[in-house]
């Protein structure tokens, strides 16, 4: 078997969108063990035949969405995230602003199309998870509400 860089990396990616802490495949002598630790992922490749050191074993840290409290707002569709309508346009909304449904929080761009993305709660922002221009997935968990 045989993945490319930019497999692992979209597995990665997957991984901390779902706040997986560890994932291993094992397909006919080949084994690839991703572990996540705080928000990094560290990934290491086993040659058959070839342990894995105990380091690679040992317990992870909680996921940060699981520390969550709050409304956690998810991208809706897969694509590019920006916090503001512009590079020279102040963000939509940053930790400490007070937003109300059907305000934009932030923008995901996907297929030339950029989507506003509305808020559905009422609240103030207490965590934003994602960096601006930083690429998101369905499903990631991009900013908290409470």
């Amino acid at each position: 078997m045989k993945l490319t860089v930019s497999e692992i990396k979209e597995l990665m990616d997957k991984m901390a969108a779902n706040c997986l802490t560890e994932v291993c495949v094992k397909v006919e002598g080949f084994e690839l063990s991703l572990k996540a630790e705080q928000t990094q992922v560290v990934y290491e490749a086993a040659v058959p035949g070839t342990p894995m050191p105990a380091a690679a074993l040992a317990p992870t840290a909680a996921c940060p969405c699981e520390e969550a409290s709050g409304n956690v707002v998810k991208s809706p569709l897969v694509g590019t995230f920006y916090a503001s309508s512009a590079p020279d346009k102040p963000a939509f909304a940053t930790v400490g602003t007070a937003v109300h449904k059907g305000d934009t929080l932030f923008i995901v761009e996907s297929m030339k199309l950029m989507n506003e993305i509305k808020s559905e709660f009422d609240g103030t922002v207490t965590k934003v998870m994602v960096e601006n221009g930083e690429g998101v997935e369905y499903g990631q968990p991009i900013l908290i509400i409470e």
